[in-house]
């Protein structure tokens, strides 16, 4: 699959902030030209954002940050870049200016990509010198979190330039849909403009206020839409008889007429004032920066939880996500000399928001759960690695002991150092310790023991040399070190 190797954005608002977000984290370099006087601290705000949601998000490995360089002018910023992201402002003759300009400085292969939410690409192309290069790519606000962009091509865009926009996505964990028709608004769009619509014209005749429409949606269908969409949700609604049952039993009713989607409410100034009071109420106080954090949590519980369905093979949003992490793992690695005189530091992370209970605290699974990822981590440094567990070896735990120390709370940073106690042709035995990252005091410590194993034949076997050659450096080097203060202790002993 091609990545993206250089990225330029043309506009750093909302969205092209999160563009430019998503790039970096992704380890991709961006050159950013807009002309806005603010532009650079609205994206330092947005990447801030970006940055906490993504230390909640996951604990994989991410690539060393890109660079970030603003130009003075938009033909510096596009003209070694192989994706452009043009966002700015939704107006055509806008919007095809500036595409014109992108057109003419880009190198011959670079994309085009359009943040447009709803004119066009075949508009947007008209006076292009290379308009088989251009595409609209829609995303959804926050882009570096929500990985949807629907691409959809205009009439001169080729086969071969939508194949390789949805390709390019894929490496930064994104999920490129193609739209098969041009149309106003797209898909999303069109869909939320229907919402929208009808939600307007309940405010206006009083059914609702804005509040109690918000919690219609996010305490019921809103939660289903999460997970599995509309379709796949109304299949169910049909019972064992499956989508036909369901069209056959509701279709009728839209024959009613319930709702005004085909009426346009009128939005003079007091629906506008009586809409922003009641958002204002609702608001109670917070700012948007801190109504985009809340969201970013909420988000991240929301993928995380996906991300275990399933049985745990990830479901939606949350299986993107999960195949995301692993092929960052696959990429990511332990330097290649470890500092041997000390734990191994093999593991940096947040406290999510899936990740504490009603107290505010991490829960005890997720404990478990950081001290098996550093346990990965050591095994991934010497060589047992996806690729070995797909060819029938690993370490499996036996033996665990936590004890808890601290208290690992909502957002705090915490890191995991690894002590290699000893081990032998089949045995390994590990030392686990989590540290506060901002003060070093010691959260919890967990002792493991982990035999290697032939997992098909499910018995212990001795490890191979070559993962043994990399494992007894890191063994004899800690031997040096002293006893980790809690090892060899049992449940209940005294201090």
């Amino acid at each position: 699959m091609t990545s993206i190797t250089k990225a330029a954005c043309i506009g750093g608002g909302v969205i092209g902030g999160g563009w430019i977000a998503r790039f970096l984290l992704a380890g991709i370099d961006v050159a950013v030209f807009d002309p806005h006087p603010e532009a650079k601290r609205i994206v330092a705000e947005v990447m801030a954002n970006a940055e906490r949601a993504y230390a909640m998000l996951t604990g994989a490995p991410l690539p060393a940050r890109g660079t970030l360089v603003f130009c003075e002018t938009l033909e510096e910023a596009v003209s070694d870049a192989d994706w452009i992201q043009e966002s700015v402002p939704e107006r055509l003759d806008l919007k095809r200016g500036v595409l014109n300009k992108i057109d003419a400085a880009a190198k011959p292969d670079a994309l085009i990509g359009s943040s447009t939410s709803g004119l066009l690409p075949t508009d947007l192309q008209r006076d292009m010198q290379h308009p088989e290069r251009l595409f609209v790519a829609h995303p959804y606000n926050p882009v570096y979190l929500l990985p949807l962009v629907e691409i959809v091509g205009g009439e001169k865009t080729s086969p071969e330039t939508i194949k390789a926009a949805i390709d390019r996505l894929g490496p930064i964990g994104m999920k490129g849909v193609h739209i098969a028709r041009e149309i106003e608004a797209f898909v999303g769009d069109r869909l939320l403009e229907a919402l929208w619509r009808e939600a307007l014209w309940l405010i206006k005749d009083d059914i609702c206020t804005v509040e109690t429409l918000d919690d219609v949606i996010r305490y019921s269908f809103g939660l289903r839409w999460a997970q599995m969409g509309l379709f796949q949700t109304y299949r169910i609604a049909g019972g064992e008889a499956g989508m036909r049952h369901f069209l056959a039993q509701f279709g009728p009713c839209l024959q009613w007429p319930w709702t005004k989607l085909t009426d346009v409410v009128d939005l003079d100034d007091a629906l506008v004032e009586k809409i922003g009071q009641q958002s204002d109420e609702q608001a109670n106080g917070l700012s948007i920066r801190e109504l985009e954090r809340i969201r970013d949590e909420n988000l991240v519980g929301i993928l995380q939880s996906l991300k275990g369905g399933n049985g745990g093979e990830g479901w939606g949003a949350g299986k993107l996500l999960k195949d995301f992490e692993q092929s960052l793992w696959a990429k990511g690695s332990v330097a290649s000399e470890p500092d041997l005189s000390r734990p191994l530091r093999l593991v940096d992370t947040k406290v999510s928001p899936a990740w504490v209970d009603y107290n505010g605290h991490m829960t005890e699974h997720r404990y478990l759960q950081v001290f098996g990822d550093t346990t990965d981590a050591l095994l991934r440094l010497i060589g047992v690695d996806l690729a070995y567990v797909e060819a029938g070896h690993s370490y499996y735990t036996v033996e665990t002991h936590i004890r808890h120390i601290g208290e690992a709370k909502l957002g705090q940073a915490i890191h995991a150092t690894c002590q290699v106690l000893s081990t032998d042709d089949k045995r390994l035995h590990v030392f686990h310790t989590i540290h506060d990252t901002a003060t070093g005091d010691t959260i919890a410590t967990a002792e493991q023991m982990l035999l290697h194993v032939n997992s098909a034949a499910g018995k212990t076997v001795a490890a191979p040399t070559d993962i043994l050659a990399k494992l007894r450096p890191i063994a004899d080097a800690h031997a040096a070190l002293a006893a980790p203060d809690g090892a060899g202790r049992q449940v209940g002993q005294k201090k």
